[in-house]
Parts: structure tokens; C-alpha cells; sequence
């Protein structure tokens, strides 16, 4: 790989639903040589000189490691960002941290809760805005995701995801990244907890030119039948944990265990996006089990986001 395309240059990475099917499968063909050159050891620096400014103000691990990592293995610089050290802590305007932050970097990673937050700072940000995840939408996630299903599968079209919780931003990122790349997705949610609505119709728009199939089904047996992935998240997302303990009556069916997992296809694998709360949303068993494909996707989380980054910024 000498070169990296210029299409995306300079373009935002807010939702999976602002890119192109052909633009994602150049998204996860660049994943997957950055990949391969880290595991031979081949020198890739793409973004010599460059420095990523990181927002973070919801804590992290994976998205935080795989960023800073990234941005290393590229040649750049990452620099994180908590909000109590800097004047966004103390109630300055998106709008200028924006403005401010476009002169002296050269992209800007945000993890927050307010998706609203991503799109103001994208409006007045004059280089590229990458969303580590909001309350809405997570699409760096699921583009590891779907980078660990290609690994697994060979291919993602015409396969059957299940995802089994809250249809939070996971599941709304999941339903974009499925009706972009032609993967049926069933999202089993109890009722009350489903997907929004306004997502759901927009991904439907977009499965429309790859053919998925996209649907709510409350049965989570019903659900997991025949699929090829099965996927789990935890029930009470970060900033709801007041409200976990009453999450899990209503979810208590929606557990991924090692029965539930039988009705899938034999070769189905497990995917969660971490962390997860053991015991609860899925078992040791499936968790630990041969078909868990839950920390290679975790790893696939540094070889996505270094995609997103070299062809972005």
C-alpha cells in the first residue's frame, strides 16, 4: 500500500450513514493492510507530523488506547484532552474550542453523550471530526465490527446479524453499518427499550440500494435464529447507572448464553464491544467459548480507527 486514496480526505466521520457502501469497503480494505503491515512489522507512517486532539468526555479504554496506539503507529501525535483540564470543562462554546483547536491540530477525536456536540463542532471545525461515540451513534465500533465479521466470514453481504439488548447507539451504528455493506440485521430489544424510530427509517433508506433486510423483533429466540453473528452489549449504558438494577427485569430473557447461542448457525460467532458485565448480558461460557470473537474484534478496534484516521486526516 504506497499510497492512500484522497476521497476522503478532509470529510468528517460522525455516522457510518454519511459514507458510501464503496467508501466503507475502502475504509475496511485499508483497515485490513494496516493490519497486516503491523503484524510484519512494516513501517507505516501516513501521518508523520500530524496531531489528533482527542475529547474525551466519557472515560474509555478501547477507544482512547486504540486512538493514542493508532496515532503513534502512524507517525502522528494524540493528544488527550480531559475536560477538566481544559475550558470546555468550564462551560467555553463548542463553536470555539472548534475554531481554536482547527488552527493548532489537524483532526478531532470526541467521545461524549451529547451527539449534538459532535455535529457543532464538526460545523465550526475546519479539519476532520471523528466521533469516538456519543449517546446516538457509535461508528468507529462497528466498523472494527464489521471488520472482525469480513475476517471471519470471508465476506458481509448476505449474512445475519442478531443483536441481543438496548437499541442504543450500538445498535443504531450496527443497523447503518449492516444496510451499507448488504448484512441483515435483527435488533431483539423488550419493549420500550427499541431502537429510535427516525435511525431505523434512514437505515431502511439505505438498505434499500443493498438489499438488507432490517427488522425489530422482540423475541430474542426468534431473533437469533439461523444468524451468522451474534452480538451483545451491556444494558445500562454509561450515565445509566442509576437506572441499571430496573433495566435488568426487563432484560433478563435477552442474556446470551449458551442455549440462546444454539439457535444460531452452528459457525455463528459472538461479538460484544465491551466492556462487559459477566453474567449478566452474556455468560462465561459464550463469552470464553470457540465461537467468542469478542477480543480479536476489540483489537480490530486500533486497525479500524488507524483506517479512519490515515484516509480522513
Amino acid at each position: 500500500m504506497k499510497g492512500l486514496t484522497n476521497i476522503m480526505r478532509q470529510r468528517d466521520f460522525i455516522s457510518l450513514h454519511d459514507f458510501t457502501t464503496e467508501e466503507i469497503k475502502v475504509l475496511l480494505d485499508v483497515a485490513g493492510e494496516l493490519k497486516r503491515m503491523r503484524k510484519l512489522g512494516i513501517a507505516h507512517p501516513y501521518l508523520q507530523g500530524k496531531t489528533l486532539a482527542m475529547i474525551f468526555q466519557k472515560s474509555s479504554t478501547r477507544t482512547r488506547v486504540a486512538f493514542e496506539v493508532g496515532m503513534y503507529q502512524l507517525g502522528g501525535y494524540a493528544l488527550f484532552l480531559n475536560p477538566q483540564d481544559t475550558q470546555l470543562g468550564r462551560g467555553e462554546a463548542v463553536k470555539d474550542t472548534a475554531m481554536v483547536l482547527s488552527r493548532m491540530a489537524d483532526g478531532i477525536m470526541i467521545r461524549t453523550f451529547v451527539h449534538e456536540e459532535v455535529l457543532e463542532l464538526a460545523r465550526w471545525a475546519d479539519i476532520p471530526v471523528i466521533n469516538g461515540l456519543t449517546d446516538l451513534l457509535h461508528p468507529t465500533q462497528v466498523l472494527g465490527d464489521m471488520l472482525t465479521i469480513k475476517e471471519r466470514k470471508g465476506k458481509l453481504q448476505g449474512l445475519k446479524l442478531a443483536f441481543l439488548g438496548d437499541g442504543n447507539n450500538v445498535a443504531h451504528s450496527l443497523l447503518f453499518g449492516g444496510a451499507k455493506v448488504g448484512m441483515d440485521v435483527v435488533i431483539s430489544s423488550p419493549e420500550g427499550f427499541e431502537p429510535d424510530k427516525n435511525i431505523l427509517a434512514s437505515a431502511k433508506e439505505d438498505a434499500l440500494k443493498t438489499k438488507s433486510v432490517l427488522t425489530i423483533e422482540k423475541d430474542p429466540q426468534k431473533a437469533v435464529a439461523g444468524a451468522d453473528v451474534v452480538y451483545t452489549d451491556v444494558w445500562a449504558s454509561m450515565g445509566q447507572e442509576n437506572v441499571a438494577d430496573d433495566k435488568e427485569k426487563h432484560f433478563a430473557d435477552y442474556q446470551l448464553n449458551s442455549k440462546l447461542l444454539n439457535l444460531a448457525k452452528p459457525d455463528a460467532i459472538v461479538l460484544h464491544c465491551l466492556p462487559a458485565k459477566r453474567g449478566k448480558e452474556i455468560t462465561d461460557e459464550v463469552m470464553d467459548g470457540p465461537q467468542s470473537a469478542v477480543i480479536d474484534e476489540a483489537e480490530n478496534r486500533l486497525h479500524a480507527h488507524k483506517a479512519i484516521m490515515a484516509l480522513l486526516m
